[in-house]
């Protein structure tokens, strides 16, 4: 067989390669059964050959443009209306693609760190939720969990529709929140799954959101001592993880039970989910930019030690999002912390956090949930399990904030104001009528100018709330539900519980 000439051979190359062709590839939100955003437009995006011409057509519209030298191409669709019968979007250049079970409802972001990505397996009463999730137009994608040091133009996922084989997989919250919208509304809802548990704010915070406050440059220079410590943290974690698989296996020889858990990996090491804006960077950045109704959020847990700094970094992450979709503020709603156990040293910590949580409610269109129920909140567990009424009131604050809809309650009873009483006691006055889910009324402290909180006797009457203590003559501040696991049971006559409050700002 002849040999050709070594020239020849790269000539060849060089011709095939200039008439080889790239597929077009559309973004991985662009996939079967995706749920597009209603009454909006829709941006459709994706890679093929410099200066290929796409074409998308759907709904009756068609829409192209010329790949640009980087590849990427992106189109807009007009404005579409809710529509729940399946159609096709094609997407034609060098190649066709034709995506099939195409549905234009609800689009909303779930995003959080592990209580939002619980899924439904791992709650309260899965098998009666996978027996009768029968929502064809209710689905979900989940961004595969990736960290970047840069912003990812592509991500792993595939949507899924809620059905018994299917609905154990996804966010307990995000779906119970999906499932309100839709019943509500008659639209599908589609939820992007973005969460990871463990994580905290500043790794789903983008470059420039945290350099627009100077007071930030403390969480690099944390995060940079974090990776400084790694090799000596990573030598210390393998000795420990060495002994404890060592005891593990001397239980299963001698026939005894082992239920010591494993060593926690430090953070610091490569492909780290904790380090700052490497979440954003592969999890969100991917996803834009896409139009979508808003977004809902649990997190916060992870950042609990560093409470002072949380209301400052999520309002950033929050206009961060919004500047990022170039949506204007669209609706971010949140769950306030549940009740979980307390530390001797640290009995206030969580209480600080839902503070901070709750002064971003500053920023135009957010919305908290409340869940500090204890019924809600598990004293042991930080994953509480009950997690429907979690996906409810975050449902009813959407509900009534963006969709507008009359005679639904999104609150809890709020804090008003506060004057002495008769007697060395304090009067309180909420904004609606108030009730006791308990046998007494509990979770109130008062303190006097010592500022030394004691546990105070309350009396219900309407809106009006009495509380004293007998180590406390002259009462000047008081707290309620300030703790990490109060025993907090106010309420209205819908369940909806009082958010904890207190009057002082020591």
């Amino acid at each position: 067989m002849q040999t050709l000439p070594p020239l020849l051979v790269t000539l060849i190359g060089l011709a095939a390669a200039q008439f080889a062709t790239a597929d077009v590839v559309p973004s991985a939100l662009f996939q079967n059964s995706a749920v597009l955003q209603r009454d909006k437009p829709v941006p459709v995006w994706g890679t093929a050959d410099a200066g290929e011409k796409v074409t998308v057509s759907f709904a009756g519209q068609t829409k192209s443009t010329t790949t640009g030298a980087d590849g990427r191409w992106s189109v807009t669709l007009d404005p579409l209306p809710a529509s729940s019968t399946p159609a096709s979007l094609t997407i034609a250049g060098n190649n066709t693609i034709t995506l099939s079970d195409i549905v234009v409802g609800e689009v909303w972001i779930a995003s959080g760190q592990s209580n939002m990505e619980w899924v439904i397996n791992n709650t309260h009463d899965a098998d009666v939720e996978k027996l009768t999730a029968r929502y064809p137009l209710i689905r979900q994608i989940k961004v595969a969990k990736t960290p970047s040091d840069t912003p990812a133009t592509t991500f792993k996922g595939e949507w899924q529709k809620a059905s018994p084989e299917t609905l154990g997989n996804f966010t307990a919250v995000g779906y119970h929140f999906a499932k309100d919208i839709h019943l509500a509304l008659d639209v599908p809802v589609g939820i992007v799954n973005s969460s990871w548990g463990g994580t905290p704010v500043e790794a789903w915070m983008s470059p420039a959101a945290l350099a627009s406050d100077p007071a930030f440059a403390v969480v690099q220079k944390r995060w940079a001592e974090v990776v400084a410590n790694y090799p000596e943290a990573k030598a210390k974690h393998d000795a420990a993880l060495a002994a404890w698989e060592a005891e593990k296996a001397a239980a299963a020889a001698a026939g005894k039970p082992f239920n010591k858990q494993a060593p926690r990996a430090p953070q610091g090491g490569p492909g780290s989910s904790h380090a700052p804006s490497v979440l954003h960077n592969g999890m969100i950045a991917p996803l834009l930019p896409a139009a979508l109704r808003g977004a809902i959020w649990y997190q916060g847990e992870s950042n609990a030690g560093r409470y002072q700094e949380y209301h400052a970094l999520f309002s950033a992450m929050i206009s961060g999002w919004r500047g990022d979709f170039g949506q204007g503020d669209f609706p971010f709603f949140w769950a306030q912390l549940a009740a979980f156990r307390a530390t001797e040293k640290e009995p206030t910590q969580w209480a600080f956090l839902r503070e901070a949580q709750t002064r971003t409610l500053a920023l135009p269109a957010t919305g908290q949930a409340v869940i500090i129920d204890s019924a809600i909140g598990d004293f042991s567990d930080i994953h509480p399990r009950d997690k429907a009424p979690v996906g409810r009131r975050l449902a009813r604050l959407a509900l009534v904030r963006t969709y507008g809809l009359k005679g639904l309650i999104d609150s809890g009873p709020e804090f008003v104001s506060s004057e002495p009483a008769a007697a060395g006691a304090l009067k309180l006055t909420f904004n609606r009528k108030v009730r006791q889910a308990a046998p007494e009324v509990t979770g109130f402290e008062v303190a006097g100018e010592d500022r030394v909180f004691h546990p105070a006797a309350a009396k219900i009457e309407g809106k009006v709330v009495v509380v004293s203590s007998p180590a406390v003559t002259a009462p000047v501040a008081v707290r309620y539900a300030w703790k990490n696991y109060p025993d907090a049971w106010m309420q209205d006559d819908l369940g909806m519980p009082v958010p904890p409050f207190r009057t002082d700002t020591w």
